[in-house]
């Protein structure tokens, strides 16, 4: 290649490069990652339907940035919000640190918790694997506990484009669900029945625990596709 060819390509570089460079991210992993993880709990509690403004889920990576810095303090990134329709549903989420959860740091968080009658749910975010005894800590606690792994939220499995519509279904809509099926209410709550009659959804499947579904609840599922157009089922929570 003769001294032509060479600066032709220097001058191809030097007109990428501005390019190239925007999509590099200068800042810290571990801002971006509490970031992703702290937006998908946002959209997790909104569609739960707790009181969580728009303009904390659209909210930039350099507007978190500025606000919590590139090392974050996990304190700083607790949410705490109310039930839209029940005030009196509570919820509180709380990062853990990079280290593993012992039961020392279970105690300590409740010593943090202001008006513990009062909470109805706690979401731990962890980093690293809880300890047996932490657990067992948990598990006496007086209000419900979620634990969530960190990298479990960097993305929000319910925006993938393959995922079906999932719908709680209400009191009168589960009712009316009910007498079609020719069921009863303690049917529905009844293993063997509700596994018989209704197909079924683990509490662990990761669709329910973004929900937050409890045992016995009733979910619409909505299938859309070019193919099969629009297809409901329903799944019971077991």
């Amino acid at each position: 290649m003769d001294l032509n060819g060479f600066a032709a390509m220097d001058m191809d570089a030097e007109n990428l490069g501005p390019c190239l460079t925007s999509f590099v991210d200068d800042g810290t992993v571990e801002s971006h990652r509490y970031f992703l993880a702290r937006r998908t709990v946002l959209e997790m509690l909104k569609d739960r339907g707790f009181a969580i403004p728009n303009s904390e889920i659209e909210s930039t990576l350099e507007e978190f940035r500025e606000k919590f810095g590139q090392k974050p303090d996990i304190e700083r990134l607790r949410i705490s919000s109310m039930h839209r329709n029940d005030l009196s549903n509570k919820v509180l989420v709380i990062f853990c640190g990079p280290n593993a959860v012992k039961v020392n740091v279970i105690r300590s968080i409740l010593t943090q918790i202001m008006n513990k009658e009062s909470l109805s749910r706690l979401i731990l975010i962890i980093q690293k694997p809880m300890t047996a005894p932490a657990m067992k800590a948990v598990e006496l606690l007086p209000f419900k506990v979620e634990i969530f792994q960190i990298t479990d939220l960097l993305v929000n499995i319910t925006k993938h484009v393959l995922k079906p519509k999932h719908e709680l279904l209400n009191n009168e809509e589960k009712e009316k669900l009910l007498k079609k099926y020719n069921l009863e209410e303690k049917q529905v709550f009844a293993f063997n029945i509700c596994r018989t009659m209704l197909p079924r959804m683990s509490q662990k499947d990761a669709i329910a625990r973004y929900y937050g579904l409890e045992k016995g609840q009733v979910v619409k599922v909505t299938y859309s596709s070019e193919i099969i157009e629009t297809h409901v089922t329903y799944r019971c929570v077991w």
